[in-house]
């Protein structure tokens, strides 16, 4: 039995004379472990296997199609995917490697008689390559009873450079015979984002990094709410791959994302599903909404990632040779000049700052005698050098332990060392004082809760989900009393008490807690045993509040205290009370008439003496709710 040549030495040695190659036949045979590679053998015997994962519709709770994957021989270093590739591309065999394994996952695909699209990857290398546009897979296509419109080409990004206009010429071809286009790996390969501008295709597939943790991380969610935002406005289709847990496919679902891939979902296996399980079914139709992980904490605000690159302002640098003349000038044509930088060939050498330039050059004939000199004698310290990326937090800091010059005369920031612009002490100042403004709109402070603009957030997205859902708003009752009496330090105490209370009534997947200022704080329920929850977060408040009193408040049952009038009153201790409106599909359309009707619900509360829970029974009219705003 011979050894089975590779396909280029097979096509050589077809043209030579049959002795010839049956010579060359017995010569390889005697040395087949020095022709043939692990790599070769594969191609020789196609010893490739297909895997199908399937891709579910979000909506619909059905799969529109597979991902064709392929494997190497089990127990071979090739089995992985990773491996196989990069060996057939050192080994100069990428090409032939690619051919095979889309003939092998067609076949199976054909063989199985799988359902819906098959998403088939393709490298921009081969989709370039003259011999996979001249219709072989079409064909083969035609062999396999597959209609080309069942098949998605998707781009596997694994080079950083490629030639967008034969992309997309080679793309145009393809779509005009019925295929679609999908790229992968959105977010981790080189230049995918380009390639969505340029090729615009049907389907976009998130990088799984961007959707594993989503349900716990705020940078990973706002990076899919954009390319959500984006996809929307284009017409395109978001795949989220990795979807590895519940709470992931729920808040992918939530953000409108159109399909879904996953191990949670089915992993890849040589004989997939049809149809999605019945837990996956279960989660996509469930009627609650997850809790968005919170970006509001004052250490992950919005603006957390505000670097230095904001406070820059580009001034013109000089070189070391610079009459300080010049100098004179520059400062004397703009009042406005806080600081002139010096630069040599890009690297920052020094920063002339107004103040000191005008201590020192007041007297009379400063210019005449030293005009002709060199810049450089104005320079007596170094400047402070800032990298562009540097977090404004941690800059304050380190400007803080920098000599104080820095803060009045300002610093030079710099890209890689090179100078790109100029900033402030003050510039640092506006820009922190503004984080903290906008950062106590997301948060509370003292709590670390989410602050206002979450909570109308939560309370849009429950009402555009049209999920049922009991908005409480729990206060503190004789507040101020016991704020005047024990001290602004123990009033804190008792808030973030209650926020601990509160908190550790909700259930983290259902229920949403917020601090919108003081001692009043939000919550949104969406727990079927809500009140049973809101009965022992009082309980649990009141043994706990009273190690904060006195022995002889809690004796009495209050205390005195002089009130804003200057009347002495008695009080009785403090108590939480909490004001409930059940919530149903359709009766709000916005957060304004929620809170309107929350707060109504409070003061009815209030009335009550000690902790207390009052429930909104009758009908809630939205109506009202617009005329109290």
């Amino acid at each position: 039995m011979f050894t089975v040549l590779p396909p280029a030495q097979q096509h050589a040695y077809a043209r030579a004379p049959r002795a010839q190659f049956m010579a060359n036949l017995l010569q390889a045979e005697e040395h087949k472990e020095q022709v043939m590679t692990p790599l070769e053998e594969i191609l020789a015997e196609r010893s490739l296997s297909a895997l199908f994962q399937p891709i579910i519709d979000l909506k619909r709770g059905e799969f529109l199609g597979y991902e064709g994957l392929i494997r190497g021989p089990a127990n071979s270093p090739l089995h992985s995917p990773v491996n196989l590739f990069a060996t057939a591309e050192r080994e100069g065999l990428a090409l032939e490697v690619e051919m095979l394994a889309r003939h092998t996952v067609l076949e199976a695909f054909a063989r199985l008689d799988l359902p819906g699209q098959l998403f088939l990857n393709v490298s921009p290398q081969t989709l370039t390559q003259p011999s996979f546009r001249n219709g072989q897979t079409l064909a083969f296509l035609e062999q396999l009873d597959i209609d080309p419109s069942r098949v998605v080409i998707e781009i596997t990004e694994n080079q950083p450079t490629f030639d967008f206009e034969a992309m997309r010429s080679a793309l145009l071809h393809y779509r005009g015979m019925g295929f679609k286009i999908a790229i992968d790996d959105l977010g981790e390969g080189f230049s995918s984002l380009r390639l969505w501008s340029e090729l615009r295709p049907e389907y976009i597939k998130i990088d799984m990094h961007f959707v594993q943790g989503v349900d716990r991380d705020p940078i990973k969610l706002q990076f899919l709410k954009s390319i959500q935002s984006i996809a929307e406005s284009c017409g395109t289709h978001v795949i989220a791959e990795g979807v590895e847990t519940e709470a992931e496919l729920k808040v992918v679902k939530e953000l409108g994302i159109a399909l879904g891939q996953g191990y949670f979902i089915a992993r890849p296996s040589p004989t997939p599903p049809l149809f999605a399980s019945t837990e996956t079914g279960r989660i996509l139709n469930a009627s609650s909404i997850s809790i968005f992980p919170d970006a509001s904490c004052p250490a992950c605000p919005p603006n957390a990632q505000t670097t230095a690159q904001k406070l820059l302002t580009y001034i013109e640098p000089v070189h070391p040779n610079t009459l300080i003349e010049n100098i004179f000038d520059r400062f004397n044509a703009d009042p406005a000049l806080r600081a002139i930088p010096v630069v040599n060939n890009g690297t920052p050498v020094g920063l002339i700052s107004r103040y000191s330039f005008i201590d020192r050059f007041a007297k009379p004939y400063q210019r005449e005698l030293h005009g002709r000199k060199s810049c450089m004698e104005l320079i007596q310290n170094p400047p402070l050098l800032v990298e562009k990326n540097m977090p404004v937090q941690e800059l304050s800091h380190f400007l803080a332990e920098s000599e104080d010059r820095h803060f009045a005369e300002g610093f030079i920031i710099t890209e890689r060392g090179r100078y790109i612009g100029v900033a402030s002490g003050q510039a640092l100042l506006r820009e922190l004082t503004q984080m903290q403004l906008e950062a106590a709109r997301y948060a509370n402070p003292l709590t670390l809760l989410p602050g206002n603009v979450p909570i109308n957030e939560h309370i849009g997205r429950l009402l555009q989900a049209n999920t049922p859902f009991v908005a409480c708003y729990c206060d503190l009752d004789h507040f101020k009393p016991f704020n005047d009496t024990y001290g602004y330090r123990k009033g804190d105490e008792m808030i973030q008490l209650t926020g601990r209370v509160l908190s550790w009534t909700c259930d983290p997947k259902l229920d949403f807690l917020g601090h919108i200022g003081g001692d009043d704080f939000i919550l949104l329920m969406q727990s079927r045993d809500w009140q049973s929850r809101c009965e022992q977060a009082l309980r649990s408040f009141e043994q706990a509040a009273s190690l904060m009193f006195r022995e002889e408040h809690i004796a009495a049952g209050g205390y005195t205290s002089e009130g804003r009038d200057g009347t002495v009153k008695f009080h009785p201790l403090s108590s939480l009370s909490i004001g409930a409106i059940r919530i149903e599909a359709g009766q709000f359309s916005s957060h304004h008439e929620v809170s309107a009707a929350m707060t109504d619900a409070k003061k009815m509360a209030k009335k009550i003496p000690g902790n207390s829970l009052f429930v909104e029974q009758r009908d809630y009219d939205p109506s009202y709710a617009k005329e109290t705003i």
